[in-house]
């Protein structure tokens, strides 16, 4: 347990103290470690088959009026948790189906156009995963086998460009709610953390109706996203989750997803989910 104390106050500190955000707008460089730069040359790249992806509801990472949505949503994001020198964001929703997974996916592709800033993107939803299919990757080994020790992030990780990185889980884990409350899974994010030294880690969480998956390792993130799907998730389910997660973290805000709408005013079509 002190091990584990230990490990959480010397990332917390590692937050408190780094230098802040750099907001879109801006291009000021900055010096990164020769070691953290071979660490992240060293995963394996893979690549966004366009056709495949617009498919798969990816639609940020070309930029234009389609990403324009989570381009805002990375402005909001970056500004608060700026503002508030937070790190770690989970994205969780009420049920399944409300488009999480995806809301993440797109949001880590839109963080990866700004590139002065590493972002690593983490597969929590261990009963159900998504994140690989939605980047249509496939693995011999799953970010699960990496919390429960039987292999390295070095091993398992992928890199989309040069500067966004996926654990992905290519299949359910057998002890989910076990492995999101074990030290030991802690304690690797943390080394993952301290290795590669990402400005912003996105984890996609289960949703929270569906199991107690959260409620252990919510507390060791800076904040969360709620996202809801417009006329599947209700006003109740919203108003619970979210007091349960306010208990938990800090509450970025609520993500509308799946409304869909024409605004002629702005051009804007919105109409996104999984």
């Amino acid at each position: 347990m002190e091990r584990l104390q230990a490990a959480i106050e010397k990332a917390r500190s590692k937050r408190r103290t780094r230098a802040p955000l750099v907001v879109p707008g801006s291009r000021e460089p900055r010096a990164v470690m020769p070691e953290v730069a071979a660490a992240w040359a060293a995963l394996p790249e893979f690549t966004l088959d366009q056709p495949r992806a617009q498919k798969r509801r990816l639609v940020s990472f070309l930029g234009g009026r389609d990403a324009g949505p989570y381009d805002m949503l990375r402005t909001k994001v970056l500004h608060m948790m700026r503002t508030n020198g937070w790190k770690r964001l989970a994205l969780t929703s009420p049920n399944s189906g409300c488009g999480k997974t995806t809301t993440s996916s797109n949001l880590a592709i839109s963080l990866g156009r700004q590139t002065e800033l590493r972002t690593m993107v983490f597969d929590l939803d261990m009963r159900r995963p998504s994140l690989g299919k939605v980047l249509s990757l496939n693995g011999q080994s799953s970010f699960s086998d990496v919390l429960e020790g039987r292999t390295d992030f070095a091993s398992q990780g992928v890199r989309l460009g040069a500067n966004v990185a996926f654990g992905c889980n290519y299949r359910p884990a057998s002890n989910p709610a076990e492995l999101l409350q074990s030290p030991h899974s802690i304690e690797t994010i943390a080394a993952i953390e301290a290795t590669y030294q990402p400005d912003l880690m996105i984890f996609d969480m289960p949703p929270m109706l569906a199991s107690d998956d959260n409620v252990a390792f919510l507390k060791n993130v800076d904040c969360a996203i709620l996202v809801a799907a417009a006329e599947s998730t209700t006003i109740e389910q919203i108003d619970m989750c979210e007091r349960e997660l306010s208990e938990l973290t800090n509450v970025v805000g609520v993500v509308l997803n799946k409304c869909r709408f024409n605004d002629m005013t702005y051009s804007y079509e919105y109409g996104y989910g999984a």
